[in-house]
Protein backbone atom coordinates (compact mmCIF):
# COMPACT_ATOMS: atom_id res chain seq x y z
CA UNK A 1 0.00 0.00 0.00
CA UNK A 2 1.50 3.36 -0.96
CA UNK A 3 1.16 6.50 1.12
CA UNK A 4 -0.32 9.75 -0.12
CA UNK A 5 0.56 13.14 1.31
CA UNK A 6 -2.18 14.50 3.54
CA UNK A 7 -0.62 17.97 3.87
CA UNK A 8 1.85 20.32 2.15
CA UNK A 9 5.07 18.27 2.20
CA UNK A 10 7.19 20.98 3.79
CA UNK A 11 5.78 22.59 6.88
CA UNK A 12 7.08 24.59 9.82
CA UNK A 13 7.36 23.15 13.31
CA UNK A 14 7.07 25.34 16.42
CA UNK A 15 8.57 23.14 19.14
CA UNK A 16 10.41 25.25 21.77
CA UNK A 17 9.10 28.53 20.32
CA UNK A 18 7.56 30.79 22.94
CA UNK A 19 5.82 34.17 23.18
CA UNK A 20 6.80 36.84 20.62
CA UNK A 21 9.40 34.55 19.04
CA UNK A 22 6.67 32.01 18.23
CA UNK A 23 4.47 34.72 16.71
CA UNK A 24 7.30 36.24 14.66
CA UNK A 25 8.58 32.88 13.40
CA UNK A 26 5.14 31.76 12.18
CA UNK A 27 4.54 35.17 10.58
CA UNK A 28 7.90 34.95 8.75
CA UNK A 29 7.20 31.38 7.66
CA UNK A 30 3.88 32.40 6.14
CA UNK A 31 5.57 35.28 4.34
CA UNK A 32 8.18 32.84 2.99
CA UNK A 33 5.44 30.70 1.45
CA UNK A 34 4.77 28.02 4.09
CA UNK A 35 1.16 26.89 4.30
CA UNK A 36 1.59 24.07 6.83
CA UNK A 37 2.09 24.97 10.50
CA UNK A 38 2.54 22.42 13.29
CA UNK A 39 2.00 23.13 16.99
CA UNK A 40 0.92 21.26 20.14
CA UNK A 41 -0.81 21.86 23.45
CA UNK A 42 2.39 21.26 25.42
CA UNK A 43 4.37 23.81 23.37
CA UNK A 44 2.47 26.62 25.08
CA UNK A 45 2.34 28.66 21.88
CA UNK A 46 -1.05 27.89 20.31
CA UNK A 47 -2.25 31.41 21.13
CA UNK A 48 0.74 33.00 19.36
CA UNK A 49 0.36 30.65 16.38
CA UNK A 50 -3.33 31.56 16.16
CA UNK A 51 -2.60 35.29 16.27
CA UNK A 52 0.07 35.00 13.57
CA UNK A 53 -2.32 33.08 11.33
CA UNK A 54 -5.12 35.59 11.90
CA UNK A 55 -2.85 38.60 11.35
CA UNK A 56 -1.35 37.15 8.15
CA UNK A 57 -4.42 37.94 6.07
CA UNK A 58 -4.09 34.50 4.45
CA UNK A 59 -7.39 32.63 4.16
CA UNK A 60 -7.70 29.90 6.77
CA UNK A 61 -8.59 27.44 3.99
CA UNK A 62 -5.11 27.92 2.49
CA UNK A 63 -3.30 26.86 5.67
CA UNK A 64 -2.87 23.31 6.94
CA UNK A 65 -2.83 23.48 10.75
CA UNK A 66 -1.87 20.67 13.12
CA UNK A 67 -2.01 20.47 16.89
CA UNK A 68 -1.48 17.60 19.32
CA UNK A 69 -3.23 16.45 22.50
CA UNK A 70 -0.93 16.14 25.51
CA UNK A 71 -0.73 13.14 27.86
CA UNK A 72 -2.55 14.92 30.71
CA UNK A 73 -5.56 15.49 28.43
CA UNK A 74 -6.07 11.94 27.13
CA UNK A 75 -8.85 10.96 29.56
CA UNK A 76 -12.50 11.18 28.50
CA UNK A 77 -13.21 14.01 30.93
CA UNK A 78 -10.36 16.16 29.53
CA UNK A 79 -9.84 15.27 25.87
CA UNK A 80 -12.58 17.10 23.95
CA UNK A 81 -12.48 20.10 26.29
CA UNK A 82 -8.72 20.42 25.74
CA UNK A 83 -9.18 20.35 21.96
CA UNK A 84 -11.86 23.03 22.18
CA UNK A 85 -9.46 25.12 24.26
CA UNK A 86 -6.76 24.63 21.61
CA UNK A 87 -9.17 25.76 18.88
CA UNK A 88 -10.02 28.88 20.88
CA UNK A 89 -6.31 29.74 21.22
CA UNK A 90 -5.71 29.01 17.54
CA UNK A 91 -8.69 31.22 16.57
CA UNK A 92 -10.25 28.53 14.42
CA UNK A 93 -13.29 26.25 14.51
CA UNK A 94 -11.35 23.25 13.23
CA UNK A 95 -7.76 22.09 12.79
CA UNK A 96 -6.76 20.15 9.71
CA UNK A 97 -5.01 17.47 11.74
CA UNK A 98 -5.22 16.40 15.38
CA UNK A 99 -2.59 14.05 16.80
CA UNK A 100 -2.06 12.05 19.96
CA UNK A 101 1.30 13.58 20.95
CA UNK A 102 2.73 10.51 22.73
CA UNK A 103 1.32 7.07 23.47
CA UNK A 104 0.43 6.70 27.15
CA UNK A 105 3.18 4.32 28.24
CA UNK A 106 1.92 4.56 31.85
CA UNK A 107 -1.36 2.95 30.71
CA UNK A 108 -3.31 5.36 32.92
CA UNK A 109 -5.62 5.74 29.93
CA UNK A 110 -6.09 2.74 27.65
CA UNK A 111 -5.26 3.31 23.99
CA UNK A 112 -8.76 2.20 23.01
CA UNK A 113 -10.20 4.96 25.21
CA UNK A 114 -8.07 7.87 24.01
CA UNK A 115 -8.35 6.82 20.37
CA UNK A 116 -12.13 6.77 20.82
CA UNK A 117 -11.85 10.39 21.99
CA UNK A 118 -9.67 11.23 18.98
CA UNK A 119 -12.27 9.71 16.65
CA UNK A 120 -14.98 11.64 18.50
CA UNK A 121 -13.10 14.92 17.95
CA UNK A 122 -13.23 14.20 14.22
CA UNK A 123 -16.91 13.24 14.36
CA UNK A 124 -17.66 16.54 16.12
CA UNK A 125 -15.90 18.46 13.34
CA UNK A 126 -13.09 19.72 15.58
CA UNK A 127 -10.53 18.29 13.13
CA UNK A 128 -10.60 17.15 9.52
CA UNK A 129 -8.10 14.33 9.98
CA UNK A 130 -6.51 12.39 12.83
CA UNK A 131 -3.15 10.76 13.47
CA UNK A 132 -0.60 9.86 16.10
CA UNK A 133 2.94 10.77 17.05
CA UNK A 134 5.85 8.79 18.51
CA UNK A 135 4.06 5.44 18.07
CA UNK A 136 6.11 2.28 17.61
CA UNK A 137 5.22 -0.46 15.11
CA UNK A 138 3.38 -2.43 17.80
CA UNK A 139 1.47 0.63 18.97
CA UNK A 140 0.61 1.68 15.43
CA UNK A 141 -0.59 -1.84 14.70
CA UNK A 142 -2.79 -1.72 17.80
CA UNK A 143 -4.13 1.71 16.84
CA UNK A 144 -5.03 0.54 13.33
CA UNK A 145 -6.81 -2.49 14.81
CA UNK A 146 -8.81 -0.18 17.08
CA UNK A 147 -9.73 2.47 14.50
CA UNK A 148 -9.65 0.44 11.30
CA UNK A 149 -7.42 0.93 8.25
CA UNK A 150 -7.31 4.33 6.57
CA UNK A 151 -8.35 6.34 9.62
CA UNK A 152 -4.89 7.51 10.77
CA UNK A 153 -3.23 9.71 8.15
CA UNK A 154 0.18 10.04 9.83
CA UNK A 155 2.56 9.00 12.58
CA UNK A 156 4.83 11.93 13.41
CA UNK A 157 8.27 10.58 14.36
CA UNK A 158 11.89 11.64 14.65
CA UNK A 159 13.73 11.15 11.35
CA UNK A 160 17.07 12.62 10.27
CA UNK A 161 20.27 11.27 8.67
CA UNK A 162 21.43 9.81 12.01
CA UNK A 163 18.07 8.17 12.89
CA UNK A 164 16.45 6.86 9.73
CA UNK A 165 13.83 4.68 11.43
CA UNK A 166 13.66 2.40 8.39
CA UNK A 167 11.80 -0.51 9.99
CA UNK A 168 9.02 1.74 11.27
CA UNK A 169 8.81 3.69 8.00
CA UNK A 170 8.54 0.46 5.99
CA UNK A 171 5.64 -0.68 8.18
CA UNK A 172 3.92 2.69 7.81
CA UNK A 173 4.25 2.58 4.04
CA UNK A 174 2.76 -0.92 4.05
CA UNK A 175 -0.21 0.41 6.07
CA UNK A 176 -0.70 3.56 3.96
CA UNK A 177 0.21 5.86 6.87
CA UNK A 178 2.35 8.82 5.78
CA UNK A 179 5.35 9.57 8.03
CA UNK A 180 5.84 13.12 9.28
CA UNK A 181 9.52 13.65 10.10
CA UNK A 182 10.33 15.96 12.99
CA UNK A 183 13.81 17.21 13.93
CA UNK A 184 14.97 16.52 10.32
CA UNK A 185 18.09 18.65 10.79
CA UNK A 186 19.05 16.77 13.99
CA UNK A 187 19.02 20.01 16.02
CA UNK A 188 21.82 21.43 13.87
CA UNK A 189 24.18 18.44 13.86
CA UNK A 190 23.82 18.09 10.08
CA UNK A 191 25.59 21.41 9.48
CA UNK A 192 28.98 20.11 10.60
CA UNK A 193 28.80 16.77 8.79
CA UNK A 194 31.54 16.41 6.12
CA UNK A 195 29.46 14.00 4.02
CA UNK A 196 26.55 16.44 3.90
CA UNK A 197 28.91 19.36 3.28
CA UNK A 198 30.30 17.53 0.24
CA UNK A 199 26.83 16.66 -1.08
CA UNK A 200 25.71 20.27 -0.68
CA UNK A 201 28.79 21.53 -2.54
CA UNK A 202 28.15 19.11 -5.43
CA UNK A 203 24.46 19.92 -5.55
CA UNK A 204 24.97 23.67 -5.34
CA UNK A 205 22.60 24.20 -2.45
CA UNK A 206 22.65 24.40 1.35
CA UNK A 207 23.06 21.47 3.74
CA UNK A 208 19.55 22.08 5.09
CA UNK A 209 18.14 21.84 1.56
CA UNK A 210 20.03 18.59 0.95
CA UNK A 211 18.69 16.97 4.11
CA UNK A 212 15.13 18.19 3.67
CA UNK A 213 15.09 17.04 0.04
CA UNK A 214 16.38 13.63 1.13
CA UNK A 215 13.49 13.39 3.62
CA UNK A 216 10.92 14.53 1.06
CA UNK A 217 12.20 12.09 -1.55
CA UNK A 218 11.24 9.24 0.78
CA UNK A 219 7.58 10.24 0.62
CA UNK A 220 7.56 11.95 4.00
CA UNK A 221 6.11 15.22 5.20
CA UNK A 222 8.59 17.21 7.31
CA UNK A 223 8.35 20.16 9.69
CA UNK A 224 11.73 21.86 10.33
CA UNK A 225 11.77 24.80 12.72
CA UNK A 226 13.63 28.09 12.38
CA UNK A 227 13.40 31.55 13.90
CA UNK A 228 15.39 33.31 11.15
CA UNK A 229 13.75 34.60 7.96
CA UNK A 230 16.75 33.65 5.82
CA UNK A 231 16.77 30.08 7.19
CA UNK A 232 13.02 29.70 6.73
CA UNK A 233 13.39 30.79 3.10
CA UNK A 234 16.41 28.51 2.63
CA UNK A 235 14.53 25.51 4.04
CA UNK A 236 11.58 26.25 1.76
CA UNK A 237 13.97 26.18 -1.20
CA UNK A 238 14.39 22.42 -0.66
CA UNK A 239 11.23 21.97 -2.70
CA UNK A 240 13.14 22.86 -5.88
CA UNK A 241 16.31 20.81 -5.19
CA UNK A 242 17.16 17.54 -6.98
CA UNK A 243 19.50 14.99 -5.39
CA UNK A 244 21.58 12.47 -7.33
CA UNK A 245 21.02 8.78 -6.48
CA UNK A 246 24.63 8.40 -5.34
CA UNK A 247 24.24 11.32 -2.93
CA UNK A 248 21.08 9.81 -1.46
CA UNK A 249 23.05 6.60 -0.93
CA UNK A 250 25.76 8.52 0.93
CA UNK A 251 23.16 10.07 3.23
CA UNK A 252 21.58 6.65 3.81
CA UNK A 253 24.99 5.53 5.06
CA UNK A 254 24.90 8.06 7.93
CA UNK A 255 22.24 6.13 9.86
CA UNK A 256 23.49 5.50 13.41
CA UNK A 257 20.27 4.94 15.38
CA UNK A 258 20.98 8.23 17.17
CA UNK A 259 17.80 9.40 18.89
CA UNK A 260 17.40 12.96 20.21
CA UNK A 261 13.81 13.00 21.51
CA UNK A 262 13.77 10.29 24.17
CA UNK A 263 11.94 11.42 27.33
CA UNK A 264 11.45 9.10 30.28
CA UNK A 265 7.84 8.46 29.23
CA UNK A 266 8.87 7.36 25.71
CA UNK A 267 7.75 3.93 24.47
CA UNK A 268 10.12 0.99 23.94
CA UNK A 269 11.39 2.08 20.53
CA UNK A 270 11.71 -0.24 17.54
Amino acid sequence: MSTTLFAPALGMGTFRLKDQLAYDSVAMALQAGYRHIDTAQIYGNEEQVGRALADSGIARSEIFLTTKVWLSNLSADRFIASVQESLQKLQTDQVDLLLIHWPDSSNKVAMQDYLAQLKQAKALGLTKAIGVSNFTIAQLQQAIEILGPGELVTNQVEVHPYLQNRKLLAYMQQQGVTPTAYMPLAVGKVFTDPVLQAVAARTGCSIAQVVLRWVLDQGMVTIPMSTQAKNLADNFGALSVTLAAEDKALIAGLDAGERIANPEFAPAWD
